[in-house]
């Protein structure tokens, strides 16, 4: 089959390859992907930055995110047939999107939202589950509560906007003047114009919940805007030793971990607040409890713009030079459903 493989790490490691059809386990479905997605964790993964906690064999088919038909299933498999559309997000160590089938555990795919195409979905699952694992499982967000959410018009930006504003909080985001519009659609009450104004003075303080996709300095002047006892949670890094517990590394990574976040958590401390590095996880049933917020209009897909599946290196490359205005850009792989 037709894929897309990291050969070797680094921004050239990624190419087209003929591979094998992937072995299907007891507990897997394999599936016929229709369409995939671009992310930056593709980029990380690529460039080898989480090579010492994951260990993937190279060469291997790369990408996060999938939506497409059952073609077969396991013999454990019960809850899903030949023929079913779904999407998921494969789990670490066997990711694989970049490809014409791919072979996923039971556990990690659900059903796709039927309002959406198959295009729609596979713009979902990554940023859906970082969403609801963000404010629901590790923010605990209530009603009434501020959340500041940076770079808005992103891909994880404008579902956490949409997921936030659901549960019922007041939404400030970052973004440009070309995209206000579309982040006040998705649900922002408060845009900063991040190419005008300082966020950071812009806002008062007193927000419960900040989501930072770029890091550095724009992760540090976070912590200013927090209320006492505020959260700040990093998908951009620096990882901190939780990320180390969460993917069952050694301890010594545990402490490498820690002393590369001990700046910004000192600084967090100083301040009376908290920063956690994210990484999301695979999690079939949150796709499906997210999956009925789709159908409902709770949320929507934001898509940029979608490639050919021969054009995915392009893809990854027009997202690396930060062509993307908004949202999600999307590989179509067959025509399949």
């Amino acid at each position: 089959m037709k894929a897309f493989v990291v050969e070797k790490y680094g921004k050239d490691g990624l190419r087209a390859a003929t591979v094998p059809e992937p072995t299907v386990g007891d507990r897997d479905v394999l599936v016929r992907v229709s369409a995939t997605a671009i992310n930056p964790l593709d980029k990380m993964v690529r460039n080898g930055e989480f090579k010492q906690l994951l260990k993937y064999k190279r060469p291997f088919v790369l990408g996060h995110d999938v939506a497409g038909v059952v073609t077969r299933v396991g013999s454990a498999v019960r809850d899903f047939k030949v023929g079913d559309e779904v999407y998921a997000r494969p789990r670490d160590l066997r990711i694989g999107g970049f490809a014409e089938l791919i072979a996923i555990d039971q556990d990690d795919v659900a059903p796709k939202p039927a309002s959406l195409t198959l295009e729609e979905a596979a713009a979902v699952p990554l940023v859906a589950l970082a969403a609801w694992q963000i404010l629901v499982d590790r923010a605990r967000v209530q009603p009434g509560q501020k959340v500041l959410v940076h770079a808005g018009a992103g891909g994880l930006g404008s579902t956490v906007i949409q997921l936030a504003k659901h549960l019922g909080a007041t939404v400030a985001t970052t973004a440009s003047a070309s995209t206000e519009e579309l982040v006040r659609s998705l649900g922002a009450d408060i845009v900063v114009d991040y190419k005008k104004d300082d966020f950071s003075t812009v806002l008062s303080a007193g927000y419960d919940l900040v989501v930072d996709s770029l890091g550095g300095t724009n992760l540090e002047k976070s912590l200013t805007v927090l209320k006492p006892g505020g959260l700040a949670i990093g998908v951009a890094g620096p990882p901190d030793a939780g990320f180390a517990q969460q993917l069952g590394a050694p301890s010594v990574m545990g402490v490498v971990l820690k002393v590369l976040s001990r700046k910004i958590r000192k600084r967090a401390k100083a301040l009376g607040v908290r920063y956690e590095f994210f990484f999301m996880q695979a999690n079939g049933s949150q796709l499906r409890e997210l999956g009925a917020l789709y159908d409902s209009g709770k949320l929507r897909p934001v898509i940029d713009r979608t490639f050919p599946f021969d054009q995915t290196i392009e893809a990854m490359e027009y997202v690396e030079q930060g062509r993307t205005k908004a949202g999600k850009v999307v590989v179509s792989v067959s025509s399949q459903g």
